[in-house]
């Protein structure tokens, strides 16, 4: 297991959509299939001259990797050099290199345009909530003008509705040029998210966010290894349709990784309660306390520099010591990268 930083890092089309009385299959690659409309199943399988890019990586590990960290709104400048800017998106790939996308932030503009690079077409797209910050980019995500892309997004319902009209609202007059119409790539919408999904060798496990408008959480499970997600998630103010902070301490219990939203200190704290944000030492509390490997410091406040940020984690590391623990802890980069 290691992470590290990385610079440049895709998948096929062409399908018809087949229906039955059991299940719902896209041919011939992916295959959807719903037990008890709970749990949903999406089983990708390679065909013979379909990818234009072999990666030869079947078989290994889970990797996660970073396109936006930042909270709220795009950054730059000389202070945000080491963290980045760009607001929150997250890949991750599979064993067999299948790729999930988690959100649209202004990160999945350069993920993009890695997986072009990449000449990799088919994905499969989650999103946590439908806040600004988290699908801003989508717009400007190139391979949703790519005929040869391929893309299902798990359709998790949203306090304001659909997000295929979420989505499509973004790249409506007067916040967008180009009309969501004229998106080219073959997108499929599937609203099975009940419970869960499965997503070629990952499980996934969804937990309801206690923020503003609500929104999901998610634990990725692979060949006994885990990472849970927890962005915007507010751990001493219970918002409607959240979860007390026991809750989420056992959705994390024992993960590999754990990113949990740690936008403000304390006395930001002060004035922004309620506003959907943890305090970075509630959520170091339940990296602990939930026993988990690594804590990765997320959704950085849009004003907190990269010299604010080392400080933080210097505090945290502190903390940790004090407890005698072994956790590993650091603020996430917008090239950060973990192979499990």
């Amino acid at each position: 297991m290691y992470f590290n930083s990385f610079s440049n890092r895709e998948h096929p089309s062409d399908i018809s959509l087949v229906e039955s009385s059991c299940c719902v299959c896209l041919e011939p690659f992916v295959h959807f299939t719903l037990a008890d409309f709970s749990l949903f199943v999406i089983i990708v399988s390679k065909s013979i001259g379909q990818n234009e890019s072999q990666s030869g990586r079947q078989g290994c590990e889970m990797i996660i990797r970073c396109w936006g960290a930042r909270g709220s709104i795009p950054v730059s400048g000389e202070e945000y050099l080491k963290y980045g800017g760009d607001t929150p998106c997250i890949e991750i790939r599979t064993k067999n290199d299948e790729i999930i996308i988690v959100d649209a932030g202004s990160g999945i503009r350069r993920l993009g345009n890695s997986l072009l690079h990449e000449k990799r077409f088919s994905y499969t797209m989650i999103f946590t909530h439908s806040h600004w910050d988290h699908i801003m980019g989508f717009p400007f995500f190139k391979p949703i003008y790519n005929r040869k892309a391929a893309i299902n997004i798990i359709d998790c319902p949203m306090a304001q509705g659909s997000l295929k009209k979420l989505l499509a609202n973004v790249m409506s007059p007067p916040h967008f040029p180009v009309k969501f119409e004229d998106i080219t790539a073959d997108i499929r919408y599937h609203g099975a998210c009940r419970e869960g999904a499965v997503i070629d060798t990952v499980k996934v496990t969804s937990i309801p966010l206690s923020h503003p408008n609500m929104g999901l959480g998610y634990r990725f499970e692979e060949d006994g290894k885990s990472f849970v997600f927890l962005t915007d998630n507010e751990l001493t103010y219970r918002h409607p349709g959240g979860l007390d902070y026991g809750r989420y301490a056992a959705f994390s219990k024992g993960t590999d990784f754990l990113i949990h939203d740690s936008e403000y200190n304390e006395k930001e704290y002060t004035y922004t309660k309620s506003w959907g944000h943890s305090v970075y030492t509630d959520a170091l509390k339940l990296a602990l306390e939930a026993g988990v490997k690594r804590f990765g410091l997320y959704h950085h406040n849009q004003d907190r520099s990269d010299e604010g940020l080392d400080e933080i984690v210097a505090h945290c590391r502190g903390i940790i010591a004090g407890e005698k623990s072994d956790l590993e802890c650091f603020a996430v980069t917008q090239d950060f990268e973990l192979i499990l």
